[in-house]
């Protein structure tokens, strides 16, 4: 690569490898080129992947002037238990707020049923008198006199981190701001964060869990990125350096700092992110994304090319647990513990399953010779000759066909059955679980997947989509060029992105639409000004508003766009309209009820120069330049069959060809299953129409 190049770099810690994407265009010529590379993650010091991962690429630092990072540093923080010690200072008489939670435990008919304990136990938990009503005003005056008593206290517990979190600040911040300011006063060391500069909705435990997980994880993802940016600095990196957000937008890192729990998805939301604009690219807007990794499956819907964004988050839920709640802005995603390092085992009745356990990438799947002992789907596919065992991770490494045969003879004795059987039934197992997590983000939410087109990436997406996508009558598969390394793809396509949320109660009608225009003209004032402290000029701010509306008296809302001009009278009738249909939609019925409109979701988007794709140059290659041979694959109740064995990196626009067939490259292995038709667009992306499936 050119040393004087202006290099864009993505980066993406996944829960087994590392991944790097890096554009940069010839100077000379003007051509686009994209550099990848993977390598495995290196828990607990991540930062030490992401470095490995750009000196692999040979990346030259100095001529970076972008960098986008995604990292599970967060979410893995809070599902081992590996944040800091945290205490909470709450209003007085909401200590247990936090322990008493909610009452949707999931096995309700469960006496033995215990909530999931707080993260912050009772003696940690103290009240300080003061309160606001919900309109904002003071009720009691705020009483700070007890606040050194209870940080001595704090001292002597060897807290490391404080959440504060008031009664109805999300309405007036002001008593939590003086909180904070004391606080800063008498232990200016600590580590301390606010309910208000994390969300302004209502709804108090939900509120509260999410400003002490935010304490929780702040000192360790505060030591993590600046050890990252340590790094990049020493080996000579100058540019900007920005952090994916679970609302699939970039943050400064400085931001990401404050409030780190907006990254407890950043890695997924970068590949949903990344299928919306592809799909915008090539003329598909309405979008099923599906990335499978090596330890888990996840996927979401996209409409019109909007990736949908919701605050209603929880970690850890499970059919035996109600989990917690995060309320910050994540992208509406399901993910399940299915991926290429999913362990297949037996329960004690003799019942296979694979997943949630996952190999890892150490010791990984049987077939990387590691040592693993477990079978997992990516050994399934190593003896079904899906997976070139001669082209094993590109050729990295030869696959450990033994170990595989190893791995997968206690299941076969247990089973009574062949290895080719038990391998078969994993595929099928874990193409099931994949099936019902993408009904979850399409039918259960009112969609026809028949709709939608299946994009699908990541490392073991590939290897699955032909087959989920004729499970549910899907017409088209699209796999992305570098579909291994698409979430850090995703993250050069991204922009600076701020979700504010304002709870503020009112009837949705033309007398209040004055009020209304009021909060989104004040509030995206307050956004102008808190981005151009940033360093962002306001011409560089745009805004997507909307409506959160509800049927009078109902707990839920359902999310409206507001029209761009300013709101009045006719925008009430706009908007109204619009939710009688979406709430339809979601629910399958309307009411003819008044209408409530219970806040705001304003969306502040910059952009900050995202990559614009180009058109891959042809060649004049032939397709059978790219044919590598042919090889027996077994396509489970399709038969066995000669497949043709296409090198993927020689692959051009307008080359199609029919199945079965195995699109090879260093990253992924894409499977084509007889009968489906192949075609490459302009921009070197798979696409794969699927026989008999609805047009």
């Amino acid at each position: 690569m050119s040393s004087k190049a202006s290099l864009r770099v993505a980066t993406d810690i996944g829960g087994t490898f590392t991944d790097l994407v890096c554009f940069y265009t010839d100077e000379a010529s003007g051509a686009q080129h994209i550099v990848t590379a993977k390598v495995d993650t290196t828990p607990p010091q991540f930062e030490r992947g992401v470095l490995n991962v750009m000196r692999k690429a040979n990346v030259s630092m100095p001529d970076v002037v972008f960098h986008a990072h995604g990292t599970t540093v967060v979410i893995n923080a809070l599902t081992e238990r590996k944040g800091e010690k945290v205490a909470l200072v709450t209003t007085e008489g909401f200590r247990d707020s936090l322990e008493i939670a909610r009452g949707n435990r999931p096995d309700f008919f469960n006496l033995s049923y215990r909530k999931p304990e707080p993260f912050v136990p009772r003696h940690l938990r103290r009240e300080i008198p003061g309160r606001l009503a919900p309109d904002g005003h003071e009720r009691a005056p705020l009483d700070l006199s007890v606040l050194p008593g209870i940080l001595d206290d704090f001292r002597k517990e060897q807290v490391q981190a404080i959440a504060v979190c008031l009664l109805h600040a999300y309405a007036n911040p002001v008593h939590e701001q003086r909180v904070l300011e004391e606080v800063r006063r008498l232990w200016p060391e600590v580590p301390l964060v606010a309910s208000h500069q994390i969300t302004r909705e209502w709804r108090e435990y939900e509120r509260t869990s999410t400003t002490v997980f935010s304490a929780y994880v702040q000192p360790t993802a505060a030591r993590y990125l600046t050890g990252l940016k340590s790094g990049l600095l020493a080996d000579g990196f100058g540019g900007q350096l920005y952090v994916m957000q679970s609302n699939c937008g970039v943050d400064s890192i400085e931001h990401a700092m404050e409030t780190p729990i907006t990254m407890v998805e950043s890695g997924p939301a970068s590949g949903f992110w990344g299928a919306a604009e592809l799909g915008l690219l090539i003329g598909e807007p309405n979008v099923l994304a599906l990335d499978i990794g090596g330890t888990t499956a996840k996927c979401s819907l996209i409409e019109n090319g909007q990736v949908k964004i919701m605050t209603d988050y929880w970690i850890e839920r499970s059919g035996q647990s109600a989990g917690y709640p995060i309320m910050v802005p994540v992208v509406d995603l399901v993910e399940i513990g299915n991926g290429g390092g999913s362990i297949a085992w037996l329960d004690s009745f003799g019942k296979m399953h694979v997943g949630p356990k996952s190999a890892g990438s150490v010791p990984g799947p049987a077939a990387y010779g590691n040592g693993g002992t477990q079978a997992t789907t990516t050994d399934a596919n190593v003896l079904l000759r899906r997976i070139n065992p001669e082209f094993f991770c590109g050729g990295a490494i030869a696959a450990d066909l033994a170990a595989v045969d190893r791995a997968l003879a206690p299941l076969a004795a247990g089973l009574q059955m062949t290895p080719v059987e038990v391998a078969r039934g994993i595929v099928r197992i874990a193409n099931n679980n994949m099936v019902n997590a993408l009904k979850l983000v399409s039918m259960n939410r009112g969609h026809d997947p028949r709709d939608f087109v299946l994009v699908a990436f990541g490392g073991g997406g590939p290897m699955h989509a032909a087959a989920l996508a004729a499970e549910l009558n899907i017409r088209k598969v699209v796999i992305p060029r570098a579909a291994d390394v698409f979430s850090a793809w995703g993250m050069l396509m991204s922009g600076l992105r701020r979700d504010y949320f304002i709870s503020h109660l009112e009837s949705l009608d033309a007398s209040h639409a004055p009020t209304i225009d009021r909060l989104v003209v004040e509030n995206e004032k307050a956004a102008l000004e808190q981005l151009g402290k940033e360093g962002v000029p306001p011409t560089q701010v745009r805004f997507l508003r909307y409506a959160k509306l509800r049927y009078e008296n109902q707990e839920h809302h359902v999310e409206v766009i507001m029209p761009a001009r300013a709101f009045d009278a006719a925008g009430v009738d706009e908007i109204s309209k619009a939710f009688h249909v979406a709430y339809e939609h979601e629910y399958t019925y309307q009411l003819n009820a008044a209408i409530e409109f219970v806040g705001l979701h304003i969306v502040a988007f910059a952009d900050i120069g995202k990559l614009t794709p180009g058109r891959l140059p042809a060649t004049g290659r032939s397709l059978t330049d790219a044919l590598k041979g042919t090889r027996r694959v077994d396509f489970d109740t399709q038969g066995v069959h000669d497949a043709g064995i296409y090198d993927g990196l020689l692959l051009e626009p307008d080359m199609r060809f029919d199945g079965p067939a195995v699109i090879e490259t260093p990253g992924t292995t894409i499977l084509i299953h007889p009968g489906n038709r192949v075609s490459i667009d302009d921009y070197g992306n798979v696409h794969i129409d699927i026989e008999g499936a609805a047009s």
